[in-house]
């Protein structure tokens, strides 16, 4: 037994099978940009890795793509998301690599809003406020131990 994690036997999920997503064709000389939706969104967050485990956030049901929600309209995206244990030390890195995910794969006109599952964390308004705060989000980016954590969790995986 590992000793040491937060959650040292986590419940592990099956993967969703992926979909194809359907493109619309248009007229050579027209430009449109194809809508963001929830599936989108949750295609580039599901290969995340849990800072602690082997698993993805898919696998460890920390995302699922029912809490995405998406308003391409307005440019906004809210993803919730559940840590595996209502005292997780890492819910702060997890929502941290869904935002910097979300920065690199959306285009800059989206306000992305990460949250916390309503009652799924005991510090979940601490957590929530630090999410959502540009200066505390940018203040992490600059922290290189926690920068390399990101990476390693946003990193491609061939299992």
């Amino acid at each position: 037994m590992v000793s040491g994690l937060i959650n040292a036997n986590p419940i592990i999920y099956e993967k969703k099978e992926r979909r194809a997503r359907t493109a619309t064709s248009l007229p050579d000389d027209d430009y449109a940009v194809e809508p963001i939706d929830q599936l989108e969104v949750f295609d580039h967050l599901r290969d995340i890795k849990d800072p602690e485990h082997p698993y993805s956030l898919e696998e460890l049901k920390v995302i699922t793509e029912e809490a995405i929600e998406v308003n391409d309209q307005n440019s906004y995206v809210r993803v919730t998301f559940t840590p595996t244990v209502e005292h997780c030390s890492m819910a702060t890195i997890i929502g941290l690599c869904l935002r910097v995910k979300l920065m690199r794969s959306l285009p800059s006109r989206y306000k992305v809003d990460i949250r916390v599952a309503p009652g799924s964390h005991a510090t979940e308004a601490a957590v929530n406020k630090q999410l959502n705060d540009k200066e505390r989000v940018a203040a992490a980016l600059e922290n290189p131990n926690l920068v390399d954590m990101v990476d390693e969790c946003l990193a491609p995986s061939y299992y």
